[in-house]
């Protein structure tokens, strides 16, 4: 399976990147609950249109996503079951004049 998170975002906000550095803004973070039904094969790619700016208020170079990005990430079921796929999004969002508090969102997908 495909597992896709997908963020849609107002016209000038940016999430980050998972592989903005430290020292800046909050990095996007997937976490996925263990299920020992289900194994979660590699990182999570991100699919949009990556953009590398310097963040002066940070001071540092980052990298962010405007409109919409889609985090995927491969898991694989152990047998034939019907099983749920658990865990939360951590992210940060900004936009040219303030960033909003970073945030974390639960998810909960059937896979059958």
């Amino acid at each position: 399976y495909e597992i896709h998170l997908t963020p849609s975002l107002e016209g000038g906000w940016h999430i980050y990147s998972q592989t903005t550095p430290a020292g800046g803004p909050v990095a996007t973070k997937l976490k996925f609950t263990p299920n020992p039904l289900i194994t979660v094969e590699g990182v999570s790619k991100e699919i949009g249109k990556l953009e590398k700016k310097h963040e002066a208020i940070f001071g540092i170079d980052v990298k962010q996503f405007s409109n919409t990005v889609d985090f995927v990430q491969v898991v694989k079921l152990k047998g034939k079951v019907k099983t749920n796929i658990t865990g939360s999004i951590d992210y940060m969002t900004c936009n040219d004049r303030e960033c909003l508090p970073p945030t974390q969102q639960k998810f909960s997908i059937t896979l059958q």
